[in-house]
């Protein structure tokens, strides 16, 4: 099931999206939070009655969560390929230990990075020049835990969409930790929409990414280094999830960095992230 959060006639509402109807049924609920929680804020209900059901290109398809009420957190270095071609690119203030972690990197988004589907990526040309793209499977929390065991952590999804971990790569480097670099305005594409936890199969999911059409990244979940059980069981360790969190669960090879010379974004460009049994989130590049 997919479930978005839409503007139509100067308000917001959530629904079930039918694609193959090319409509999304919208949803007999109010909530004064929906501007940040999004669909987040059908967490533990049930599900409501449709009121009717609206053309999907007469709505406005939101962030399905706009302003995450805590950072996004996220995993770095999580494909074996990327985490070699991340290593050597000399970005990599963790390289020292192994191009290969031992344990999940985490590091998080600030909530106001986030932006919709067809929303521009900004990029100030007098804050950095080394703009990347990074395709990632992204897991919500619906229930909450602590120390949550790898063999539970499943329990505890809601539901996954996909994001575009863009990252500012001098800034990455500049500053050897990477808040700054990654959370910049508009570095958290997100959408276009939620799909419940039953929609996926972990083990056999492809994550593709595109910049002007040019395929560059083409993976499957299945070859994450860790996966989502171990990343939950992990960020849990003695930090109590709720629901509504964010993870996203890192990136495959072919990111722009990987490139000799890098292929980073500029203004004109547009990427085009897809994961099975989502979807594909789309977003042109604007200078500020």
């Amino acid at each position: 099931m997919k479930l978005a959060l839409f503007a139509w006639k100067n308000s917001l509402h959530v629904g079930r999206v039918d694609e193959g109807r090319g409509v999304v049924e919208r949803f007999d609920f109010t909530s004064e939070n929906l501007e940040i929680d999004g669909v987040a804020a059908l967490i533990g209900q049930d599900l409501p009655s449709v009121i009717d059901a609206l053309p999907l290109e007469e709505v406005s398809l939101q962030a399905p969560i706009p302003r995450p009420r805590r950072n996004v957190f996220c995993v770095g270095k999580n494909y074996h390929e990327h985490a070699q071609e991340f290593a050597s690119s000399g970005f990599d203030s963790s390289a020292a230990k192994g191009a290969v972690p031992d344990a999940p990197i985490v590091f998080s988004k600030l909530p106001e990075s986030v932006v919709a589907a067809g929303e521009a990526i900004r990029i100030d040309p007098a804050v950095s020049t080394a703009i990347d793209y990074e395709a990632e499977l992204t897991v919500i929390i619906g229930k909450a835990g602590r120390n949550i065991p790898a063999a539970e952590a499943l329990s505890h999804v809601w539901g996954y969409t996909i994001v575009n971990d863009v990252t500012a790569r001098d800034l990455q480097g500049l500053h050897s930790q990477w808040l700054i670099g990654k959370s910049q305005d508009s570095f958290c594409p997100m959408g276009p929409w939620v799909v419940t936890a039953d929609s996926l199969d972990l083990s056999d999911t492809a994550v593709r990414c595109w910049v002007n059409g040019d395929l560059r990244q083409e993976s499957n979940t299945g070859l994450l280094i860790f996966d989502v059980p171990t990343i939950i069981a992990a960020i849990s360790n003695g930090i109590t999830l709720q629901p509504g969190d964010v993870i996203a669960t890192g990136t495959p090879a072919g990111v722009g960095i990987g490139f000799k010379p890098p292929k980073y974004l500029v203004p004109g460009d547009r990427v085009k992230v897809e994961i099975g049994g989502i979807g594909s989130l789309e977003n042109p590049v604007e200078a500020f």
